[in-house]
């Protein structure tokens, strides 16, 4: 599993709004897990109890950190601490110290040089081949990981050196620059490309898979929601959006339907 994104976790100030935006949305059904002083919520798809996401409250302590409601990847490896360690001797930053999740596995969150943050995680979890996960692709799952980079192509070695990825097709983009997409084994996982000089720092971005792109933003503004860009098509057929939560965090849906 090791540089494979496995969960993808909400942080926003009102989680049971979230809750009535990407329940109808995405087709996930919430479960409330109370935890030690603060309670963690799991959306699944119907069938698959697994979850193919989470989410929890924004603290009054992460506001004070200046941190904004946010989608952010967890990507597998196989060790947590050596992996931070590399982060952090690689001119990365470790925002938050490895630590045990019970039951769950060891995680720890992490800026690449330029100051995009993901999570990592060593899980403790069943094999996702044994039915109880959706098949990669399926609607109401994440089907692409974007990052905005400072310079893509000069964080593009960090990133390949941690996980193991390996660039697939580069898209000439116009005066956007190159959009390098990247997979892990056969399988396709993501793109980068170097942000646009207005945005105020590199970040990592997630697209939700629905079934037709046109329905979803409808119904995205229908539900309080706000649509950035789009849609449009991209190269290899599938539509886009760029949307924002009534609570400000930033996400993405796409399509391979209008």
């Amino acid at each position: 599993m090791h540089g494979t994104f496995i969960w993808h976790e909400l942080m926003t100030p009102d989680p049971a709004a979230a809750k009535a935006f990407y329940g109808p949305l995405l087709g996930w059904e919430p479960t409330d897990m109370p935890m030690e002083g603060f309670t963690y919520t799991s959306f699944a798809l119907p069938g698959f109890p697994s979850g193919v996401a989470g989410m929890m409250a924004l603290t009054e302590e992460m506001k004070g950190q200046g941190i904004p409601p946010n989608w952010t990847g967890y990507i597998a490896v196989d060790d947590v601490d050596k992996t931070a360690a590399d982060y952090q001797r690689e001119g990365g930053v470790i925002c938050r110290p490895p630590e045990d999740i019970p039951g769950v596995g060891r995680f720890a969150v992490v800026a690449d040089p330029q100051g995009a943050v993901v999570c990592i995680m060593t899980p403790m979890m069943e094999d996702r081949s044994t039915g109880t996960w959706p098949t990669p692709g399926s609607t109401g799952t994440v089907g692409w990981n974007e990052l905005m980079a400072g310079d893509w192509e000069k964080v593009w070695d960090f990133y390949a050196a941690r996980f193991g990825w390996e660039k697939d097709m580069a898209v000439d983009m116009d005066a956007m620059g190159i959009y390098q997409t990247f997979k892990l084994g056969d399988r396709g996982i993501g793109g980068m490309m170097t942000k646009r000089p207005e945005m105020p720092m590199a970040y990592w971005g997630y697209y939700f898979i629905v079934p037709g792109i046109d329905s979803a933003v409808e119904k995205v503004k229908s539900l309080g929601g706000k649509i950035l860009m789009g849609p449009h098509q991209v190269p290899g057929g599938s539509w886009i959006a760029a949307c924002q939560d009534p609570q400000g965090a930033y996400f993405n849906l796409t399509s391979a339907t209008k």
